[in-house]
């Protein structure tokens, strides 16, 4: 049965952006990075905020010849083989194949997306992912915690809402990232 999984790349503050909005520190090194492909492959389904997709889109272009390390060909596959479902009420069009735009966030439909997907489906930026968590939607949380302090900015998890998650998985990565794999309770 298909789950959704909410994945994030935070600072060790728990914040996906800077006050600034930068998430340059965020970038995985190539060990980070297949361990993200290897997580990515189960997804069927990506839901994005706009935001988010305005980053990931790049995805749908990017130069995947010989000249690239092999991490970055795999996502650009991973990626150009699922569907999107992007939700903005600002974006005018989306560019990329295999996707559609919704003006509203209807957590009845994404539970029925995930009741009859034979793949998991992956919610992406914290504020989509805030909608998800607060309809009782989001069945895994995988954070990749980055040893870095940011200070301020966009928190990963929703503010104001409650949270009981049990750890499954752990991984710590030779560049200091650590990888939290947990289930919802109650889901």
């Amino acid at each position: 049965m298909a789950e959704l999984v909410y994945s994030a790349i935070t600072s060790l503050d728990g914040m996906v952006a800077d006050a600034d909005g930068n998430f340059d520190w965020a970038e995985p090194d190539e060990e980070v990075h297949a361990f993200v492909n290897d997580r990515e492959r189960s997804v069927g389904t990506f839901l994005c905020g706009r935001r988010l997709y305005e980053v990931m889109v790049a995805w749908e272009t990017m130069d995947t010849g010989p000249d690239q390390p092999p991490v970055i060909r795999d996502f650009a596959r991973i990626w150009q083989a699922a569907d999107k479902v992007v939700y903005s009420t600002t974006l005018p069009a989306v560019s990329s194949a295999r996707t559609r735009l919704e003006r509203t966030f209807d957590p009845d439909a994404v539970r029925q997306l995930t009741a009859g997907a034979d793949r998991d489906v992956s919610v992406g930026g914290p504020g989509l992912a805030a909608a998800a968590f607060r309809a009782g939607l989001v069945d895994q949380v995988h954070l990749f915690v980055n040893p870095v302090g940011v200070g301020g900015g966009t928190p990963a998890l929703p503010a104001g809402l409650r949270l009981d998650l049990a750890l499954t998985e752990e991984r710590r990565f030779g560049n200091g990232v650590v990888y939290l794999r947990y289930q919802v309770r109650g889901r």
